[in-house]
Parts: C-alpha cells; structure tokens; sequence
C-alpha cells in the first residue's frame, strides 16, 4: 500500500528530546503557543556545540517549524516571540563554533570564484564516498542513507530561501540550479523523490523525518547550518557559498556512491538519485562558483568574506560527519542513535536477494 500523503510530505511528528532544553521545547510546542520562560536557555553553554545532541535538536526543533512543522503543532508558534528569543540564544554558540572552526576565509586577489576552487581542492577530509564505493556492507550503507535523508526528503529546500533575497544575475543562477533540483516540475523528477525511492529499495522508511530520532547531532548539525544561514538575510552570501561547495565537491562522490550500491546488487531504481547527480552537479559546479557566487559578489562585493565563510563551514561540518560516520564503523559499532525505522511496505524485489530478505540486516 502506499504510504498516506501527511506521512510521506510531513510534517513530521516531534522528535524524542535528547536533554533539558529540547524536552521543554518539545513540551512546549505540544501546547497551545504561549511564553517560554526568559531564562531557557540562557545559561546555555555546551563543550562543543556542534556535537551537543540538546542544542542540535532544539535548533532543528525551531528551523522545522519554517519548513513542514511538526505534526500536531499549532502552526503560530512559527512566529512566537520567545521561542525566536530562545532560537537566538542557542544560534549564537553554534555560530560561533562554525566560526572557530573555519576562522576567516582570505579571498584571493583572483576572486570569489578562485577562493572556492582553493577551499575544495584545500579540502582533505576522510573519503566516505570511496568506503561507501569499495567496503561499506549493507548496514553500513544503510546507515549513510539514513542520515542523509534528513536533508535529501526536504532537498534544495534551504538553498530557496535566498530566491527572495537576490536580484539579477545571482538570482537567475539560483534559479537554474533549483529547477534542476525540483525536477523541472515533474514531480517524479524531483531530487527528493528519486531519493525516496533509494529508501525504498533499502528497505527503509520513506516518510519525512521518519529517521530523525536515529540521526546523532553531527548530522543535525550539517542540515542546521544550511538552516542558520537560509534563515537570515545577513548571511546570504553564507548560503550561496555552502551551496557553491556542495555543488563543486558533490560530482564524483555520488558517482561512487551509485557504484557502491551497484557493487551491493542494486537496481537503476536504488542508483538514479545518485547517478542523476554525476551529471547535473558537474553542470551546476560552474553555475554555482561564477554566476552565482561570482554574480553576488560582482553586486555586492562586501559578500565575498562571507562567501568563502558558508563554503569552509559547509565543508568542515561535512568532514566532521564524514569522521563520524567512518570511525563508527572502524570501531565496529552503528553511526546511527537509534535503529532506523523499517519500510512500511517494501516490495519483495526490493533488496538483491544476497541480503537474506527485504529487511534483512536493516540497523
């Protein structure tokens, strides 16, 4: 049967809380809006905000409601004046810690379009996409689909937020990228969905946000920082940046990641997301780091700095992930938090049948 609409396009239902400051939001938004006490979240002060589950959350918690919302939750609180007050409370240690990070991009005299190239090719994190290709098992791949799902069930959602904030030619370059993104309006052609049918073959759920609970705060983290600077206007060159990087460095990952599923035994179905990537990115690589970035900055050239800052964090917060991910499995144990929600109906020929069954070895 095929899954009720309110399922598969969100919202979604609350996550379980991982700490005192999302287990209050998430009691909150279970009523009707109303104030949040002013000093929730004030004396906020985690080791390492990026891998804090509580702040993770409660930020995902807030930036949900911007997108689908939350199934059952008065839709008012969108715009609540304390819950923003508690989402700028917990935005400013997570910024900060993006900024340590990555610190302060130069931009070389050649321009923004050069800086980008420098901080790719400068990009030496852990290769995710050649374990996946080589040596990731089953469950392993599994696992990899489960955390981006996050991102890819609501794909290209956080980049539109700039569409508004643009004019001219950064604005027509965003919006050839995003046609593609959306399918050109064919709704099976749409990113998100070639993407859901992957879940499917993996035996997996495809509901949106069905894999929330089991995703650990690193990977809320990389869906957060597209959500922080789509979010706020001062950081639109932060946005376009991020999507430049993930547009230059996306080609020849998902080219592995569709021969690692082939190596597993799957079909075109399980791949096409990945295989639709290998052309499309190479295209909006240039798009992205000299019309669109490049046009930006040629409108607005005190951007650049922050052009190369969205790029660096978006690479560094990926590479943070990646670590996770491939040292979980070194030392033998899941990447997930949870097990990963099964499909509801998976098709017996959904899994190659060296996997023992359609659900055999799900997390």
């Amino acid at each position: 049967m095929p899954e009720p609409a309110d399922r598969r396009n969100g919202p979604a239902p609350l996550p379980q809380p991982r700490g005192p400051l999302s287990a209050a939001v998430t009691d909150a938004l279970r009523r009707a809006p109303h104030d949040l006490p002013a000093s929730l979240g004030a004396d906020l002060d985690p080791a390492d905000p990026l891998t804090d589950e509580d702040l993770q959350l409660t930020l995902f918690l807030c930036y949900e409601l911007h997108y689908r919302g939350w199934r059952g939750v008065d839709e008012r609180w969108e715009w609540q004046p304390t819950l923003l007050g508690l989402r700028a409370r917990v935005e400013r240690p997570f910024e900060e810690a993006l900024r340590r990070l990555v610190g302060f991009p130069r931009v070389p005299a050649a321009g923004v379009a050069a800086g980008l190239v420098e901080l790719v090719a400068a990009d030496d994190g852990p290769s995710l996409a050649a374990n996946l290709q080589r040596r990731a098992d089953l469950t392993q791949f599994r696992e990899f689909v489960v955390h981006r799902s996050v991102y890819h069930l609501r794909e290209a959602d956080p980049h539109s937020w700039a569409l508004p904030r643009l004019g001219g030619e950064a604005k027509a370059a965003l919006v050839e990228i995003q046609t593609d993104e959306y399918g050109n309006g064919r709704l099976d052609r749409m990113h998100a969905e070639l993407f859901r049918r992957t879940l499917d073959r993996l035996g997996l759920d495809t509901a949106y946000g069905a894999h929330l609970d089991a995703a650990p705060a690193v990977t809320l983290a990389t869906n957060n920082l597209m959500s922080l600077f789509g979010l706020h206007r001062r950081l639109r060159g932060a946005l376009l940046g991020h999507l430049a990087a993930f547009e230059m460095t996306s080609s020849l990952p998902n080219r592995r990641y569709g021969n690692g599923l082939r190596r597993l035994g799957f079909d075109e179905v399980a791949t096409r997301f990945y295989d639709e990537h290998v052309e499309a990115d190479a295209v909006h690589e240039q798009i992205a780091a000299h019309d669109l970035c490049g046009g930006l900055v040629r409108a607005e050239p005190a951007l650049a700095p922050d052009v190369l800052f969205g790029a660096a964090a978006g690479l560094a917060v990926d590479r943070l992930f990646a670590a996770h991910l491939l040292d979980s499995w070194a030392a033998g144990r899941s990447s997930l938090r949870a097990p990963a929600p099964r499909s509801i109906s998976v098709s017996t020929t959904a899994l190659p049948a060296t996997t023992g069954g359609p659900l055999a070895g799900v997390a």
